[in-house]
């Protein structure tokens, strides 16, 4: 029996999330058959990050046990040749049996995008959220760095959390305008239940002049959601990455 880990690529916009759901078809639930039917075994695949509906990732985690005799970094091909073109394996690699991918250590980074102009463009739809009032990206920018290092983010997390702890920690947080194009970089220790898009309708607020930068640091001291912004939606949103150090190191 080996563990398997797979870097996993997928656009959101049919899926209702990551996790397995009893009438909805998922990420989770499509990778699960597929992987059964290729190697011939019941596979649970355990997730890193749990996407919600809507949400893109360009490397989420995910990992399985098996016994099959294909070489690991085989089973990325094999797979998607199986898979449908919104889901996509970007690498496949065996792992330490112990290795757990939200239990484990590590850096995750996501982005969202926001279409600023006068019109919304149809082709970005699913990919970015439209926004037509002007944005004041400068003041964005420094109520963002009211966010990064550790604090306690109660006021971004979305009511039916379960997690007891609300402290993270932000290692950077980069938010820059490309033509009508504004997007931020945000990577973390780990984020809880919708916190980046909370994040993200709070700086919109902000760049739209709803509230002053320094409303941010209020709102962290708050510990209240009702202090925050609201959540921007989902498509804007993508998992760009996760970084664990552990497997940075030589498999011994």
């Amino acid at each position: 029996m080996k563990r398997i880990k797979l870097v996993v690529s997928y656009d959101g916009t049919n899926y209702y999330g990551w996790q397995k759901q009893p009438n909805a078809v998922t990420v989770e639930e499509v990778l699960n058959r597929e992987l059964s039917r290729l190697l011939g075994e019941a596979v649970e695949v355990i997730g890193a990050s749990r996407t919600d509906s809507g949400v893109h990732a360009l490397g989420n985690v995910a990992v399985f046990d098996t016994d099959t005799r294909i070489p690991p970094e085989k089973i990325s091909y094999a797979l998607n040749a199986r898979l449908p073109k919104d889901i996509v394996i970007q690498d496949s690699k065996e792992v330490p049996p112990d290795f757990h991918p939200r239990r484990t250590d590590c850096a995750k980074t996501y982005e969202y995008r926001i279409l600023n102009t006068r019109f919304p463009v149809p082709t970005m739809r699913l990919y970015a959220h439209y926004v037509y009032k002007p944005m004041d990206v400068e003041q964005m920018q420094r109520a963002a760095a009211f966010l990064v290092g550790e604090h306690d983010f109660a006021s971004f997390c979305s009511s039916g959390s379960q997690v007891k702890e609300t402290v993270r920690t932000i290692y950077r947080l980069d938010l820059k305008r490309e033509g009508d194009l504004v997007f931020f970089q945000v990577e973390g220790n780990g984020f809880l239940y919708n916190m980046v898009r909370i994040i993200a309708g709070t700086l919109i607020e902000v760049g739209i002049g709803s509230y002053p930068p320094e409303k941010v640091k209020e709102m962290l001291e708050a510990k209240n959601r009702i202090t925050c912004g609201p959540k921007a939606p989902a498509c804007g949103l993508t998992l760009v990455g996760i970084r664990y150090p552990v497997l940075e190191q030589p498999m011994s």
